[in-house]
């Protein structure tokens, strides 16, 4: 089961060459965003002889944690080919198979909490739904996750849900891979009142997934899927929902929240967003500058944006920087100094061949215990993010305010650097909450402003009129009377921004005004008969 490759990157081609296995080329998927620091990295000193597998470090929040695993299919969109491999009819299912992961608080218990190798369990039915079907690769897989296996994870399979109604956050797994990567930090937040629900990463017709838009687009279709799933569970807050992806998973949360207007904010452990800007800028819906939710974002140790672009030259790896179009909502950025990427999900760093083939080439003197700790971090900020976002927690914003030696962080394991959102970013959608938020006698001022912002921005006729007319017709005279001035003012030839004009100025009770607006209207279209007939009958009643 292979994942396939950005063509256009030499590094990654070789290396998906040389490895066989779904473990190498998971592993070789991932460090095509780090293929540059691979490539030029110097020989790092040896890991210290004292250092440990992984362990979880931080201490769990006060709530028990349950685990439900729940087998769905998206039937809004196809998954299987209509024929199977030997050209026969696919005898079952076609939809997308999503098998879903549910992390809740949950009542006090004496349930056995979850093993690694549970969720490692999960792997055989991921898309086979009751018939299980471990790949050998995936069997090579947890083969190298041996040593931990049998580690005592948190969560409780099925236990008693808590009452309550609790923020919800949808995990978005790297590239091709499972929904369990970060099991630790999903519990973590579980612990601490969240509901945290995810699913594997699939392409969009196939298990594994393709460097391009499709796939990042099928994600992100995942997520609002997952979304509306949420909206039937009986402990959530669906008013304060965030996305948290790793590597792939970080793109496509940007481009999910781009799309869907229920997602509060952001949390990105290492996104792509940063390393294929050129896909951001391909999908033409995607607009960083135009974001105004917060967004937590992670970044391995000192990395060369600028090595990374000659080394993979490509489409997708140019194009503006996300991270610094995003102006317009609070932008937090932790460089992880001691983690490179693979380190920001647990469940690869209990990978032993991940760690023996790639980990070891740490920058500087970092040692596999840093990363341990470093993680721990991760995890703390993502909390403090979302308590300060979601639960509206006034102690976790001074926390993420803070500088990382104030809060306890070691020295020289990562640095914070927080830039508060400002402006306004000139979409409609903004418009309108400005007008709401001002008055919408203030209309031009505020368009006048998104305009010195944006010079290309234009507010579209049709969509006004519309506006425009629906508050007329209920009953919102004013606002609607507003609007239609708005109207004019931008589209002077326009005899239907007159006409509307002048009908809510008659429906108002401004009879002259409304005479006049009738007047302009029949002067750039003589053959409106409509206007012609409410003028007679004005002119009539005014004198």
């Amino acid at each position: 089961m292979m994942v396939k490759a950005n063509p256009r990157s030499e590094y990654f081609l070789q290396e998906e060459q040389r490895h066989a296995t779904r473990s190498k080329v998971l592993v070789v998927a991932i460090f095509l965003i780090a293929s540059v620091i691979a490539a030029q990295a110097q020989s790092a000193p040896p890991v210290a002889s004292g250092d440990q597998r992984f362990h979880f470090t931080e201490k769990p929040g006060p709530y028990a944690v349950g685990l439900k695993v729940v087998e769905q299919y998206d039937f809004s969109r196809s998954y299987r080919s209509v024929t199977d491999e030997l050209g026969k009819p696919y005898q079952g299912e076609r939809a997308r198979p999503l098998q879903t992961l549910i992390w809740y608080p949950a009542q006090k218990n004496s349930g056995k909490p979850m093993t690694v190798g549970d969720y490692g369990d999960l792997l055989a039915t991921e898309t086979t739904f009751g018939r299980p079907q471990l790949a050998p690769d995936w069997k090579q897989w947890l083969d190298s996750m041996k040593p931990t296996l049998k580690d005592s994870m948190w969560a409780v399979r099925n236990a008693p849900i808590l009452a309550g109604k609790f923020p919800v956050v949808i995990y978005a797994p790297s590239i091709s891979s499972m929904s369990w990567e970060n099991a630790d930090l999903c519990e973590y937040l579980a612990s601490h009142g969240y509901v945290v629900v995810a699913s594997p990463d699939m392409g969009a017709a196939s298990r594994e997934v393709t460097v391009g838009l499709a796939d990042i687009n099928a994600q992100a279709q995942d997520i609002s899927f997952l979304i509306g799933y949420a909206q039937t569970l009986p402990d959530t807050e669906m008013s304060e929902i965030a996305v948290a992806g790793f590597s792939w998973g970080g793109i496509s949360n940007l481009f999910a929240a781009a799309r869907d207007n229920r997602i509060d904010a952001l949390v990105a452990l290492d996104g792509s967003m940063r390393y294929f800007p050129g896909l951001v800028k391909a999908a033409t819906d995607v607009h960083p500058e135009q974001m105004t939710i917060p967004m937590l974002f992670f970044t391995q140790g000192p990395t060369s944006l600028e090595k990374l672009a000659r080394h993979t030259p490509s489409k997708d790896t140019e194009g503006p920087n996300v991270l610094n179009l995003w102006t317009h909502g609070d932008l937090i950025t932790v460089d992880d100094m001691a983690l490179v990427h693979t380190q920001h999900s647990s469940i690869y760093q209990r990978n032993e061949d991940i760690w023996k083939g790639y980990l070891s080439n740490h920058r500087a003197d970092y040692s596999r215990a840093d990363g341990i700790v470093g993680y721990a971090w991760v995890a703390r900020y993502t909390l403090e993010f979302v308590d300060a976002y979601l639960k509206h927690d006034a102690q976790a914003m001074a926390f993420l305010k803070k500088t990382p030696a104030e809060v306890g962080v070691p020295p020289h394991m990562m640095t914070v650097d927080f830039r508060a959102g400002k402006g306004v970013p000139a979409t409609l959608d903004a418009f309108r909450a400005e007008l709401g938020r001002q008055g919408f006698d203030h209309a031009p001022a505020i368009y006048a402003a998104m305009l010195k912002d944006q010079p290309d921005f234009k507010l579209d006729e049709d969509a006004m009129n519309f506006w425009a007319s629906t508050l007329m017709e209920e009953n919102h005279l004013p606002e609607a009377i507003d609007l239609f001035k708005l109207d004019v003012q931008l589209f002077p030839n326009s005899p239907n921004a007159y006409d509307s004009l002048g009908e809510a100025y008659m429906k108002a009770g401004q009879k002259q005004l409304a005479i006049d607006n009738y007047k302009k209207a029949l002067e750039l279209n003589p053959a409106n008969d409509d206007a012609k007939e409410k003028l007679k009958v004005l002119e009539r009643e005014v004198h």
